[in-house]
């Protein structure tokens, strides 16, 4: 059985993420939609909210949601996984993971599987959706249903959607 590991903060999942573990579950027999915690950074949402979000997200994609503290590289061994499967949005997003893929290899012989993402999609990133929320603006329609209450409770907005 092969098993994929897409990896990510998750601060929140978006529908891009889901786009990729979505196609990763296309192409492997099982994913983990595998939420990283950096006690160096600095997160909007808990590990544990992050960890909630991200399963009522994937409920239904026959996806398991996971949490990876330390390294991705002993992760993936520890769980037998094939491949970690990356979402690319752009260039800028491959010259950020290439030295990451190549050092997972180097670390566990552990390949990286780049997915570009739906173009649909490609100016999402969590980063941005919560500077727009943070903003007062809709994200509803870059967030899973639950990101987006998330969201508008963690940024209340006086006469605002609520």
């Amino acid at each position: 059985m092969s098993l994929a590991v897409c990896p990510g903060s998750f601060d929140p999942v978006t529908l891009g993420h889901l786009d990729v573990v979505r196609r990763a579950r296309g192409m492997f027999d099982e994913v983990v939609l595998a939420v990283a915690h950096n006690s160096r950074k600095s997160y909007l949402f808990a590990l544990e909210q992050r960890v909630a979000l991200a399963r009522e997200a994937v409920e239904g994609m026959d996806v398991r949601v996971d949490v990876v503290d330390g390294l991705l590289a002993d992760y993936c061994r520890r769980v037998g996984a094939a491949a970690v499967v990356k979402g690319l949005r752009g260039g800028a997003d491959f010259d950020a993971e290439q030295p990451m893929a190549l050092m997972n290899r180097h670390l566990s012989g552990i390949e990286t599987v780049f997915l570009v993402g739906d173009g649909a999609l490609a100016h999402v990133a969590s980063s941005l959706v919560k500077d727009v929320a943070r903003h007062g603006g809709d994200v509803s329609d870059l967030v899973p249903p639950a990101v987006a209450h998330a969201l508008r409770e963690a940024f209340p907005h006086p006469g605002g959607p609520q």
